[in-house]
């Protein structure tokens, strides 16, 4: 297993899609204190730029890059790729995290769905794809982290289109593991982020404070390096209202469904309601 104190460490190089704000700032903030080169990329000149410069403090200003990135397409995450290498040679952690979440239901807009499958979940592939063989070609341990969610897992009612995105996520990132594992002389490997219930942009709605529940997107990237450092492929997060063996227990159901023959999503179900409770409860 690598030491990922071997990887985040001075002179290394970092790529985080989504990286204006979010965990996807937070982890940047983390790699910049670690003396990292870190490379930021999202939409929104201005959000990037502040960004930037709040890393620029930390890290100084040649060890931080801003490039202006739509990971729906393919040829942005090709130019970002070469601005990076171009700016510091080569990568050591890539972090997909880019994602939106607007409401779908199965039959909303077309542009929704396909604007949701474009960023959370071929932004992952590509952003992967793009720059997953220079990092192993560099033949030096690095890490390719990906930002899923729970909802891909449970797949709970409401908003269709951003579960399946995120299921997709698990089975690619799981896939890729799996091929980075078996890859001869490889030293990189794959880790899934899976988030609780974190304040940022894309869950704060119209709230100008943090619920209790909520964890900081700092707490998050602490329990992502702990996890990390364990070697974890699932870095299953808790958040203040969810604690892990429920989690656990909901994942279960969820998977139960199938081996059981219940009807999809029978968490929710009139007729499952009973029981569900008394599955949470069993010790």
């Amino acid at each position: 297993m690598t030491n990922i104190q071997d990887i985040f460490k001075k002179s290394n190089v970092a790529v985080i899609t989504g990286g204006a704000s979010g965990i996807g700032l937070a982890v940047a903030k983390y790699f910049a204190g670690r003396g990292m080169s870190v490379a930021i990329a999202d939409l929104g000149g201005d959000r990037l730029a502040d960004a930037a410069n709040e890393l620029k403090v930390i890290a100084g200003e040649e060890n931080v890059m801003a490039v202006e990135t739509d990971v729906a397409s393919r040829d942005s995450l090709e130019a970002l790729e070469r601005a990076v290498l171009q700016r510091f040679g080569r990568v050591h952690v890539l972090m997909n995290n880019a994602g939106i979440g607007p409401e779908t239901s199965i039959f909303s807009p077309q542009a929704n769905w396909d604007n949701i499958f474009a960023v959370n979940l071929m932004g992952v592939i590509n952003g992967t794809r793009t720059f997953g063989p220079k990092m192993l070609s560099h033949g030096e341990p690095g890490l390719i982290i990906n930002t899923g969610s729970k909802q891909g897992i449970t797949t709970p009612p409401g908003n269709p289109a951003y579960n399946i995105s995120k299921s997709g996520v698990k089975v690619f990132t799981e896939a890729l593991q799996h091929e980075l594992r078996n890859t001869q002389g490889g030293k990189i490997s794959a880790h899934l982020l899976i988030p609780g219930f974190v304040f940022t942009g894309l869950t704060k709605g119209d709230r100008a404070e943090k619920p209790a529940a909520a964890w900081t997107a700092e707490q998050t990237v602490d329990f992502m390096v702990e996890s990390l450092e364990r070697g974890d492929f699932y870095i299953l997060c808790p958040d203040n209202d969810v604690a892990r063996p429920v989690d656990e227990r909901r994942m279960l159901w969820a998977a139960g469904d199938i081996v059981e023959n219940r009807p999809p999503l029978s968490r929710w179900h009139k007729d499952y309601a009973d029981k569900f409770k008394a599955f949470l409860d069993r010790k």
